[in-house]
């Protein structure tokens, strides 16, 4: 079966094709990150735009290099949700239209299921059951993935994505948009004994986020140095590295508590953070020897290409879906800005 994906859920343009025998026939990302780095974070309206002048010749490049025509296509898969509105209705209306033109079946696929199924793209790939950790600029969530489809929130953040914490760390300190990379490429010049930034709801039981009250510790420690306008370079290195050590320390206590939780042996890490290299070491570190109270855990994680978002790992979860014989229910293009991963229903077979 061969699928092509379409994701336009925020500020990339993916499109792929994935054949369930071969594998990945093509693909193709635009980034709108250059645009709306002038702005200091995504301008709806200009993603929506800019989607729609990339997508279709995106569609045909893609073809071009996997070599297929239409006729070659089985179904197509498109991001219906959770995302920016504008942004998932040129991507929904473009998937139903070729999907019509093409007399082949459309399949409303949901953005996070796509990162959570991504790691399964790769050589090593996990098995069912496993604890997921999604962590973007949108999303910080602990599952217990049980099967496809069947996913169990553990806990969420209550405020601030970690990836949203980071943006806005970045912009406290007068750098640039998206923060999360340029934060991380500070952090491995910064001094670890300088700043101790707090490691929020680790005092207290549960598997929840927040990361709001480190964004203001944050700024509180830039306020003390002078203000923005006052940070040298190695200033911006130390705070940097601590907040950095702040929100990866978090992540993995609240692994660590949701592996013991569930007693799964698997963690599956998906989401544009989960790129970042300190938390894939701290997380191999503090879960793959184990411990007294917990086994050792095998982290997965997709390629660096498949963090961000991406067509493929839209097209491969369709294909999971259509293989498992789940169809098309109507040709109406509906779409949910917030629609949560725990309204999924099981997929059988």
């Amino acid at each position: 079966m061969r699928v092509l994906g379409i994701e336009t859920s925020c500020d990339e343009t993916g499109v792929a094709v994935y054949d369930t025998e071969a594998g990945i026939l093509g693909q193709a990302l635009h980034s709108q990150i250059a645009m709306h780095a002038r702005h200091g974070g995504v301008v709806p309206e200009l993603a929506s735009r800019d989607h729609i002048q990339r997508l279709i010749p995106l569609v045909e490049q893609v073809m071009a290099e996997a070599q297929l025509a239409p006729t070659d296509i089985d179904g197509i898969a498109y991001t219906a949700g959770p995302g920016l509105a504008g942004a998932l209705l040129v991507g929904a209306s473009a998937a139903r239209t070729l999907a019509f033109g093409w007399g082949v079946p459309a399949l409303a696929v949901h953005h996070m299921e796509g990162h959570l199924l991504a790691p399964l793209l790769e050589d090593d790939a996990p098995t069912f059951p496993f604890v997921a950790l999604l962590v973007s600029g949108g999303h910080t969530q602990l599952l217990d993935a049980r099967g496809l489809g069947d996913y169990h929130l553990l806990g969420e953040s209550l405020d601030d994505a970690a990836g949203e914490a980071f943006d806005k760390a970045a912009k406290m300190m007068g750098l640039g948009y998206p923060g999360g990379p340029i934060i991380s490429a500070l952090a491995e010049h910064g001094d670890p004994e300088r700043f101790t930034f707090p490691r929020p709801m680790t005092d207290r039981p549960g598997l929840d986020f927040s990361f709001s009250g480190l964004k203001t510790y944050c700024l509180n420690t830039i306020a003390a140095c002078g203000g923005a306008a006052a940070l040298s370079d190695q200033d911006r290195a130390d705070i940097a590295r601590a907040f950095e050590e702040a929100v990866v320390e978090t992540l993995v206590i609240k692994c660590r508590r949701a592996m013991q939780q569930t007693g799964h042996g698997s963690l599956v890490m998906a989401g544009g953070v989960s790129a970042n290299r300190r938390l894939r070491a701290r997380l191999a570190e503090a879960l793959g020897s184990g411990t007294r109270a917990l086994a050792p855990v095998r982290v997965c994680y997709p390629r660096p290409q498949l963090c961000t978002d991406n067509g493929v790992m839209i097209a491969f979860a369709g294909a999971l879906r259509m293989a498992a014989g789940e169809q098309q229910q109507d040709l109406g293009i509906a779409v949910r800005a917030r629609w949560p991963l725990s309204e999924l229903q099981p997929v059988a077979g």
